[in-house]
C-alpha cells in the first residue's frame, strides 16, 4: 500500500478536481454528463477507440491542441493513405530493429546517470529520464540539439498548452506562453534548427549528468494530454508511454509532426520512468527486475497517459448502458450506449486497466490485453510500446543491483500528465 499511497500523490498534486471527479464515478461503466462520456469500462474503452470514429483535430483533443500551436502537419490533420503511409513509416522507426540502434543512445546515460548509486551516493530520477527522452528524441528527428535543450523545450511546450485550455482569468496569457513555447521547441526539432549545445548531441558522445529543466513537466497538447480537461493522451495516437525511436527522415514531415513527436516522447517517458522506479522501490520489486512482467505491470499500474480526450466525428456504440447522474451503469450489449457526433469522449485509461485497483504483480500478472490497454487499441494503438518497454527495461535492470528506495520526492504540480518534479533515491546495498 506504501506504492499505491506515494503514487497517488502525482494524482492529488497534479489535478484533484478532476481525479476526484473520476474516482467518483468509476463505478459506473459511461457516464454522460450533457455531451460528454465518461468512459471508465475497459469493453467500453476499446469500443471508443476502435468502434466510434474519432475527430482527431477536434477543439480540446490531443491533435486539435496540437495543430493550433504548430499550425497543423500533423499525423492528426492526415486521412487515408496519407496518414497509413505516416504511422507505417513511424512503425518502421520504433520496430525492433529501431529500437535495437537507439539502445546504445540511452543505455549510456543510465550508465552516466545512475553512476553516483556505485559509490553510495543519491540521484534525482527526473533529470535523468529527461535527458535519456532527450537524446532519444533527438536522435528520432536526427536533428543535433543538446537532449536536455531539447527535453526542457518539449516539457515546457505540454506544460504551457495544457494551461492554455485551462478557464480562467490568465487564460490569454497562457495561450501566447504556448505558442512561444511551440515555437521554441518547432525551431529546435527542424533540421538545422538547433545547433549541438552540449556534448550530449547527437553525435557529439554523452550530456553531463545533474541537468534537467526546473520547468513542470507534463503532456497535454502537443505532449498528448487533454489540454483543460489536464488528462494525458497518446503522444501519437491513442495511448501510451515513452513514443521514442530512430530515424530521421521523420523530421522531414513537416515542423509540426517534427514537435509533435519529440513532445510526446519527452513528456510520457519523464512522466513514467520516475513513477515506475518509485513503485518499484517502495514495493521492493527489485528481484523482479529481469522479468518482462514486472515492466509490463508497472506500465499498466502507472497508466503514464491517464486520460485520454476524443471527440466522435460520428454516431457508434460503447456497448454499456450509459448512467445519468445520479444513476448507476450497467453493462449491456451492442446498442446499450449510443454515441453522437460531437460527443466528447473522456477515455480513463487508468480505470481501463485496473491501475486503480491492481497493483503490480510479476508473478501473476494481468492478462496481456489488460496490459496493453495502456498503449491503446486498433488504429489508435500506440507504436511506441515497445521503446517504451525496452527504455523501462534497461532503467530497472540499471537500478536492481542497488537496491534503490525513495528518499525524497516532490510531484510536478504544473504538468498536465501526473508526475514527478524530483524523485531522488539511493541505494541500499
Amino acid at each position: 500500500m506504501r506504492a499505491r499511497r506515494r503514487d497517488r500523490r502525482v494524482y492529488l498534486g497534479s489535478h484533484p478536481v478532476l481525479f476526484a471527479l473520476l474516482a467518483l464515478s468509476r463505478c459506473r461503466p459511461v457516464l454522460r454528463l450533457g455531451g460528454t462520456l465518461l468512459v471508465h469500462d475497459r469493453a467500453a474503452y476499446l469500443a471508443a477507440l476502435t468502434r466510434v470514429p474519432l475527430d482527431r483535430t477536434a477543439a480540446g483533443t490531443t491533435g486539435g491542441v496540437a495543430a493550433e500551436l504548430t499550425g497543423g502537419e500533423l499525423l492528426f490533420d492526415q486521412h487515408g493513405g496519407e496518414h497509413r503511409r505516416a504511422r507505417r513509416a513511424l512503425a518502421d522507426a520504433l520496430g525492433a530493429s529501431g529500437v535495437a540502434r537507439l539502445r546504445p543512445v540511452w543505455t549510456a546515460v543510465l550508465a552516466r546517470g545512475l553512476a553516483p548509486l556505485a559509490d553510495g551516493g543519491e540521484v534525482d530520477l527526473v533529470p535523468v529520464a529527461a535527458e535519456l527522452a532527450g537524446v532519444t528524441a533527438a536522435a528520432l528527428l536526427g536533428v543535433a540539439v543538446d537532449p536536455l535543450t531539447l527535453a526542457d523545450a518539449a516539457r515546457e511546450a505540454g506544460a504551457t498548452a495544457a494551461r492554455a485550455h485551462l478557464p480562467g482569468p490568465g487564460r490569454r496569457r497562457a495561450q501566447r506562453a504556448a505558442r512561444r513555447a511551440a515555437t521554441r521547441l518547432t525551431a529546435l526539432t527542424t533540421p538545422g534548427g538547433g545547433p549541438p549545445t552540449g556534448p550530449g548531441a547527437p553525435g557529439g558522445g554523452a550530456a553531463p549528468t545533474g541537468g534537467g529543466s526546473e520547468l513542470a513537466g507534463g503532456g497535454a497538447g502537443l505532449a498528448g494530454g487533454g489540454a483543460g480537461l489536464a488528462g494525458g493522451g497518446a503522444g501519437l495516437a491513442g495511448g501510451g508511454a515513452g513514443l521514442t525511436g530512430g530515424g530521421s527522415e521523420l523530421a522531414g514531415g513537416g515542423a509540426g509532426l517534427a514537435a509533435m513527436l519529440a513532445a510526446a516522447a519527452v513528456n510520457t517517458t519523464v512522466s513514467a520512468l520516475p513513477r515506475a522506479a518509485a513503485w518499484a522501490a517502495d514495493a521492493d520489486l527489485w528481484r523482479y527486475a529481469d522479468r518482462p512482467a514486472l515492466v509490463d505491470e508497472l506500465l499498466r499500474v502507472t497508466a503514464p497517459t491517464p486520460l485520454l480526450p476524443r471527440v466522435a466525428a460520428g454516431p457508434g456504440d460503447l456497448g454499456t448502458t450509459a448512467a445519468g447522474p445520479g444513476e448507476l451503469g450497467t453493462t449491456a450489449g451492442p446498442g446499450g450506449c449510443p454515441v453522437r457526433a460531437g460527443d466528447r469522449l473522456l477515455l480513463v485509461t487508468r480505470h481501463a486497466a485496473d491501475a486503480h485497483r491492481s497493483d503490480p504483480d510479476p508473478v501473476a500478472p494481468a492478462p496481456p490485453q489488460v496490459a496493453q490497454v495502456v498503449f491503446g487499441a486498433g488504429p489508435h494503438a500506440c507504436p511506441g510500446a515497445r521503446l517504451a518497454r525496452a527504455q523501462l527495461a534497461d532503467l530497472l535492470a540499471a537500478l536492481a543491483p542497488y537496491r534503490p528506495e525513495v528518499v525524497r520526492a516532490r510531484v510536478d504540480r504544473r504538468s498536465a500528465l501526473p508526475g514527478w518534479r524530483s524523485l531522488v533515491v539511493r541505494p541500499t546495498r
